[in-house]
């Protein structure tokens, strides 16, 4: 079968595509035909070993995540599935990628597609609605009338929480470019301040949650707009000590990532507030109940630009311009 296959870290064309063998399924496996797959943004940033000492990859490995697909055969363990069905899942973490004509996905990652979405709408959702899920619902733990700071509202990962944090009832801010202020309006955001004319720390005031998705000094600009009892879950990093523990890393991680988030930690200390990295795993309940919710057109996928399979190369050179609107999906021949 044909992937997209990571070859090694960093250097001059790290990733290509080659013929590799179908995976040999496990008992608790299913193996899918990939009819779509999302790209999100740390593919663009696993090839340059951004995420080596988190992520267990054996190289050469398939890259990507998300993926939407048929199930063609199912391990002797599955129960929920069976041949035919159409499922969506996240394979992050797991030590393979969704960027190939066939899959192994383990049942307990998997949900059924949402009816009413096409393969290519299905695709975009797993890993951004897992984030998103385990940042405000989890983490955040965000409550009817609650404020919640969702940066970056137009982008992927923006376009699914502002959505998400409307349904929990929360009120909700984000910042964007003029361009996209109605889109994000349009998605449920209550207070929009355009980026390029406006700080938002001059703006907004007395939020309960900040989600980081923006690098930089966004993160800390954010912690002085939170209330007591606030939190602060960041995507982006710095990852800190708990974060290093929960993984199992060794006691040198721990230390540095310690000293690496102590300033983020003692400035949301001193605003009463808590600060935590947050990093997606896999789980297929979640994701069934994120299918319901977009079943009941409580949340709608935002996709902007669909690629060929072939073209996933040129896919992941345009999600790293930072200028997509949503989600850039990979549509494989089936």
């Amino acid at each position: 079968m044909k992937a997209l296959i990571l070859q090694r870290y960093g250097g001059v064309d790290p990733i290509a595509f080659a013929e590799i063998t179908r995976p040999q399924l496990r008992p608790d496996e299913m193996l899918v035909r990939v009819h779509a797959a999302g790209l999100n943004p740390i593919d663009t940033m696993i090839p340059k070993g951004t995420f080596k000492p988190m992520l267990k990859f054996d190289l050469p490995a398939t890259l990507g995540s998300d993926l939407v697909g048929v199930v063609v055969e199912v391990g002797s363990q599955v129960t929920r599935f069976k041949i035919g069905d159409a499922v969506f899942a996240s394979l992050f973490d797991l030590g393979r990628g969704s960027l190939a004509e066939f899959a192994a996905v383990p049942e307990h990652v998997a949900a059924h597609k949402p009816a009413n979405l096409d393969f290519v709408q299905a695709a975009s959702l797993p890993m951004v609605a897992l984030t998103s899920w385990q940042a405000l619902v989890e983490r955040a733990q965000v409550k009817p009338g609650q404020k919640v700071l969702i940066p970056a509202g137009s982008g992927g990962i923006g376009t699914f929480a502002i959505q998400l944090a409307k349904h929990l009832g929360a009120i909700v801010g984000t910042t964007t470019s003029g361009a996209n202020t109605e889109l994000v309006r349009s998605l449920g955001a209550d207070e929009v301040v355009d980026y390029r004319t406006q700080a938002f720390e001059q703006v907004l005031q007395g939020y309960d949650a900040v989600l980081g998705t923006v690098r930089g000094d966004s993160l800390e600009k954010a912690v002085t707009i939170l209330k007591p009892g606030s939190s602060v879950v960041s995507l982006v990093g710095p990852p800190d000590a708990a974060f290093a523990r929960s993984r199992g890393m060794p006691f040198f991680f721990r230390l540095v990532f310690g000293l690496m988030s102590r300033k983020m930690i003692g400035l949301a200390k001193k605003r009463h507030a808590s600060y935590s990295f947050l990093f997606v795993r896999p789980d297929g309940e979640q994701l069934a109940q994120i299918a319901r919710l977009v079943e009941s057109s409580t949340i709608r996928p935002v996709v902007e630009r669909v690629f060929a399979f072939d073209d996933t190369r040129q896919a992941l050179a345009y999600l790293e311009q930072g200028r997509a609107k949503g989600k850039v999906v990979i549509q494989m021949p089936v």
